[in-house]
């Protein structure tokens, strides 16, 4: 009891931190956000970038705990007050991530990517419902719009916005993982339904904000109710949003997902009235939304077509004109490594499939063989390869691809006529050409790498299937395309071979 009441004494004494100080801390930590973000725009900073972020995270997290109100209820009853929680909140989460970057592969990445976001937005959606769910006099507390505007209409949007993310985020996570089905799903009365969705959590947000329009009796109970449908059909919007999205459209959907989740965050900031949670949720929100236009622009698509087109739910059956209607014509490895040893260029363009087969160590050795016979060497990346922003570029970076083979879209597409040997690692919609010759297409206009062009083109794919998206590639079945089926990892290490065999 004596050592309970000297250290409630000695914290009681402590002196506290001023809060200029902690505003300080604030601001270096957003402008290391900013710093840390601008580093990530190129691969050989990205790393950089990452670990200056991940240090402004670890100083805005220490300022909160050294805040003289905080400090003085943590140090002098941290069970009670909750605080035991917290810290080992923060141990478990260390952990999780720590074995997380260790054990996931890169195929992993984009739905681990899902995942994050969705935690997101459940931990905005927590912090906002803590602090509506604050009592005051031991009764639950009648929140006042008039007296706070900006507090109250930030902490529903917090939770809309949170529990769309959350429950977005894990349908996306299931079916970038494959644990469901990748397809759209779409049904009779789809957007009215959505539509109705809508209007029932934008109702829901006028009662909590104006209970009096409902009852002019118990304002807090009539405000719980509201708030709690909010959250229902929140969660359930979520779901409805990203049911009717096809595979092929993922990477944008993680796009806009990660966008959400940094808005959910800056309305939670303005919740407990945190400027760092507001300027950090602002920046990965913009950047989101930055980065959804541009991935969408790529596709040639709006943000309303990702959504509520279905797209990839029919199949255009284009792939019966391509060509002269054959049937893909394979080729093997030995004749495959005749046709690229007499290449004097070579392009390389990868999608999901050389995520797969962990194929990147084994491309770059490909790569610097055909350097090594002469041969000229780079890499097309697609801005929507993959199954999420940039996994392509990422792939190629943890192989040491050196930057300034990475060739964008704009760049190659000129170039492509001049290239000997076109090798098209498990991608699909980003080189298909019905996007420009097949109006029926649903990927019809999207912006591809045109493949087609090169004299010879070698698509190394697991089977015979339609791909992620489910759509027939136009490409497969043109007179200058080969297929060389099995394993891209498997394969390319054989061609590798013949070369070593010279």
């Amino acid at each position: 009891m004596n050592t309970l009441i000297l250290a409630q004494a000695a914290a009681e004494s402590a002196p506290a931190v001023p809060a200029t100080v902690i505003n300080l801390a604030y601001i270096v930590a957003c402008v290391l956000f900013i710093f840390g973000i601008k580093r990530l725009g190129k691969t050989e900073t990205a790393r950089s970038g990452n670990a200056i972020s991940s240090l402004g995270m670890l100083i805005a997290v220490v300022a909160v705990f050294l805040d003289a109100d905080v400090m003085k209820s943590w140090t002098t009853d941290w069970i009670q007050n909750g605080y035991l929680w917290c810290f080992g909140g923060i141990a478990v989460g260390a952990l999780v991530g720590a074995v997380w970057a260790k054990k996931v592969k890169m195929t992993g990445m984009p739905e681990l990517v899902a995942l994050f976001n969705g935690f997101g937005g459940l931990a905005s959606l927590l912090v906002a419902w803590s602090e509506f769910a604050k009592l005051e006099n031991g009764a639950p507390a009648v929140h006042d719009v008039a007296a706070n505007p900006v507090s109250e209409v930030s902490l529903y949007l917090t939770i809309l916005i949170g529990a769309i993310t959350f429950t977005g985020s894990l349908l996306a996570w299931g079916k970038l993982s494959e644990k469901i089905s990748g397809r759209p799903v779409l049904f009779a009365g789809q957007q009215v339904v959505n539509a109705l969705i809508v209007l029932v959590a934008l109702a829901a947000m006028v009662v909590y904000l104006f209970p009096g329009l409902v009852s002019a009796g118990d304002a807090a109970t009539v405000q719980t109710v509201a708030l709690y449908a909010g959250i229902a059909v929140s969660l359930l919007m979520g779901i409805t949003i990203v049911l009717p999205i096809g595979g092929g459209d993922m990477p944008v959907v993680i796009s806009l997902l990660n966008s959400l989740s940094g808005l959910a965050a800056a309305m939670a900031g303005f919740v407990i009235n945190n400027n760092v949670l507001v300027v950090a949720g602002c920046l990965v929100g913009a950047s989101g939304v930055i980065l959804t236009v541009i991935m969408c622009k790529a596709m040639n698509r709006s943000i309303g077509n990702l959504l509520f087109s279905g797209f990839g739910a029919a199949d255009s059956g284009s792939s019966k004109k391509a060509g002269t209607g054959a049937e893909p014509k394979a080729v093997s490895v030995e004749d495959a490594y005749l046709v690229l040893e007499a290449a004097r260029s070579v392009v390389f363009i990868p999608g999901y499939g050389m995520a797969v087969a962990q194929a990147q160590h084994v491309v770059k050795e490909l790569a610097a063989k055909l350097e090594d016979n002469g041969a000229e060497v780079s890499f097309a990346i697609h801005p929507v390869a993959g199954r999420m922003p940039g996994h392509m570029n990422v792939l190629l970076a943890e192989a040491d691809v050196p930057y300034e083979q990475l060739k964008t879209m704009d760049e190659i597409n000129p170039m492509m006529p001049m290239q000997d040997v076109a090798i098209v690692i498990g991608a699909n919609d980003v080189v298909n050409p019905a996007a420009s010759s097949d109006k029926s297409s649903p990927i019809y206009g999207m912006p591809i790498i045109k493949a087609n062009e090169a004299r010879t083109v070698f698509v190394l794919k697991r089977g015979k299937g339609k791909g992620f998206s489910g759509i027939e590639n136009e490409l497969f079945t043109l007179p200058n395309t080969r297929m060389i089926y099995g394993d891209a990892k498997a394969t390319i290490s054989s061609l590798v071979s013949e070369f070593g065999k010279e």
